[in-house]
């Protein structure tokens, strides 16, 4: 027979000299063995919980380096540049002298609002030859287009990329342009592009700015900038703004001869 007896009945029972029996206290139990791969599982874990040990790999012998040059030593000197040409220009564009593309109009058919004469300035991909090629064409379109085909005193002036070394004909672009103006005494100057506008101008304005008014050159000579042919072969949408400013150049002529 077996009592549950609490603390207090316990030392109730021991105060009245009566000893209860009670059974030895129970051993712990040994851990139960784990099956095979209840036991993998539990290793892997306790592996993955433990830290990753570094692993230091083997230094690898180093390659013997090249002997230091002293402190003090010189580079090598690099090769000395080719001597430029004695007397040779400076890359950059020169100023054809001005031709008369319609030679053969008769003077006497010419309208007075067309004025005393055209200077047309740009860079053209034939300067000997202004009105060649596919921009030449679209060039002499565009002259007719005003009834310039009409006046005998219709001139271009071609800008002429030229290097070092090369021949190229013309003058430097100021005295080249200062020169055509004293000889042909324009009405107007027609430039075409940004590269004729900067030397015409010797502005750095965009193209756009430079269109957006007329201009006087030094001489008082007006003049007005409009896009150059080449750039209307790749843009064809820019020919009516191109027309306006040819409409606007001959405004100016207009003008300037009435009565």
């Amino acid at each position: 027979m077996s009592l549950s007896l609490d603390a207090r009945q316990r030392a109730m029972l021991q105060e009245m000299g009566v000893t209860v029996w009670a059974p030895p206290p129970a051993r712990p139990l040994p851990p139960p063995v784990a099956a095979p791969a209840q036991a993998d599982a539990e290793a892997a874990i306790a592996s993955a919980a433990a830290p990753t040990p570094v692993l230091h790999a083997q230094p690898t012998p180093a390659a013997p380096s090249a002997p230091r040059q002293p402190a003090h030593a010189a580079a090598p000197a690099a090769p000395a540049s080719e001597p430029r040409t004695a007397g040779a220009a400076p890359t950059g564009l020169l100023l054809r002298a001005p031709v008369a593309l319609y030679p053969q109009a008769d003077p006497q058919a010419v309208a007075p609002e067309l004025g005393a004469g055209w200077l047309v300035v740009l860079e053209s991909p034939t300067p000997a030859e202004p009105l060649a090629g596919d921009s030449g064409r679209l060039l002499d379109n565009m002259l007719r287009a005003m009834r310039l085909h009409r006046h005998p005193r219709t001139f271009v002036a071609t800008l002429n990329r030229h290097a070092p070394g090369l021949t190229a004909e013309g003058l430097e672009p100021a005295a080249g342009l200062q020169q055509a103006l004293q000889t042909l005494r324009p009405s107007l100057v027609l430039v075409l592009g940004l590269g004729a506008a900067r030397v015409v101008l010797g502005s750095r304005e965009p193209l756009g700015r430079l269109r957006a008014t007329a201009h006087h050159l030094p001489d008082g000579t007006p003049a007005v900038v409009s896009y150059d042919p080449a750039y209307l072969l790749r843009a064809p949408d820019a020919k009516a703004a191109a027309w306006a400013d040819l409409c606007r150049a001959l405004a100016l002529v207009r003008r300037s001869t009435a009565p």
